[in-house]
Order: structure tokens, then sequence, then C-alpha cells
């Protein structure tokens, strides 16, 4: 049986368990309810009616939330010629091609948190598939990392962009942004992110496509969301 910590059974006395919250009365509490001494990261769940195993089913995509992740996420960008000057420019952390992979290969070299390639570089990429895959870091043409104009997309992760997909129970999990954020700048997130992916529900899904709604900070206890909350 897992066992929690003081500050989050405290913390979860403050949560009624067999309540759905409005976003606003949701947005409150998990702020209320963080137990960290750190500007935690506030996380949505969202359980959709899917079934994974088919692939029409499984969902993948990127958003840009309205008032961004509170992180600044580090870009690698491999490409070459123009695209690689573009990256440089735009700011790119860094910018290269197999010099980058082999790098990757090589020295296990992670100082980065997405990718973005264009797609000459991919069967390059796709060789160290097996090594960027389990860590969530393999570019992918549904959320925009793999394409031939890297200035939008490096633009959009400067802004806040967020990928999200569905997982093997047919979950979702991304970030909404951080304790810190105003209540408002919370709320647009979330409600963003409900709506985005309400937008998406595959044609073969019968019936209610999103089943429930939780947030939670990092470490501390869910909250369930009412759907009714949302224009969806």
């Amino acid at each position: 049986m897992k066992k929690f910590g003081k500050k989050y059974v405290e913390a979860s006395k403050n949560v009624d368990k067999s309540k759905l919250y409005s976003v606003e009365d949701a947005v409150k509490l998990v702020k209320e309810t963080s137990v960290t001494k750190f500007d935690s990261t506030i996380d949505v769940a969202i359980k959709l009616n899917v079934d994974p195993k088919k692939a029409d089913q499984m969902l993948r995509g990127s958003l840009v939330l309205p008032n961004g992740t509170g992180k600044t996420k580090k870009i690698l960008v491999l490409a070459k010629g123009e695209q690689a000057n573009i990256a440089k420019d735009l700011g790119a952390d860094y910018v290269g091609d197999k010099d980058l992979i082999d790098k990757i290969k090589t020295e296990n070299w992670f100082d980065f948190d997405i990718i973005v390639a264009t797609p000459e570089m991919m069967p390059e990429v796709g060789k160290i598939g097996n090594i960027l895959g389990p860590r969530g870091l393999m570019p992918n043409p549904k959320t925009g990392t793999v394409t031939p104009k890297v200035e939008n997309v490096i633009k959009d992760i400067k802004k806040g962009m967020i990928e999200y997909r569905t997982d093997s129970y047919g979950n979702i999990h991304t970030v909404v942004g951080k304790v810190s954020f105003a209540e408002n700048a919370l709320e647009e997130n979330l409600k963003y992110i409900v709506s985005t992916i309400a937008k998406t529900k595959p044609t073969s899904v019968k019936g209610t496509f999103i089943q429930g709604i939780s947030i939670s900070s990092t470490m501390g206890p869910g909250i369930k969301v009412d759907k009714n909350s949302f224009d969806i």
C-alpha cells in the first residue's frame, strides 16, 4: 500500500474526493493544496473513452498554451543549410545534423528537452529511434516537430507549446502551468487544453468522449473537475 507524506495527508483533508469542482474552484484549491517548497507544476489528467489499441483512437498532437507553461525548454534542432541558420537566428539552444545525432548515440547526451527535425534528417534520426523513443523525444509530424520549415515550431515552443498523447489506458496527462501563475491564467490554460482535446474525438468513438478530468500539483492531491464547467 502506498504511503503518503504528512503534507500530502493534510492537504488531502481540504479536498472532497466525491465532489466535482468548477474550473474556478478547482484551480483555487490546487494552488492551496500545493505541498512543495518550490514552484510546483500543475498537471491535468483527462480520461477519454478511447481504445488505444486502435490506431485511429491513439491520439497525439501539440498545442500552444495561452499563458505558457512557466518553463523554458531547451531546443535541439536537427537541420542543414538555410533551416539550420534560421534555427540559430531564432535562438535554438543546439543546432546541428549528423554530428549531434552521433553525440546522442555515443555520449548519451540529453542536454535538451525537445527535438525539432527537418524531413531530410529523419532517416538519420530514425537510426537512434530506440534511444529517443523511450524518452519521449522522437520528433513526430503530428506534434509539428518534424517540419520542412522550423521557424513556426521554434516560436511555438518558446511561447509554451506542449505535446500530448494517450497512454495505454486512454488517458492524457499534460502540463497546465505553475502554482505561481494567477488563477485566471491557469483557468484559461486548462480550458484551452480541454477544448482542444474535445475537438480530437475520433469518428469511431461513440458516446461521451471525455469521461473525467482532474488536476493536481507536484506531489499534491488530485482534484476532480466538473466537465460542465467547460464549453465543450
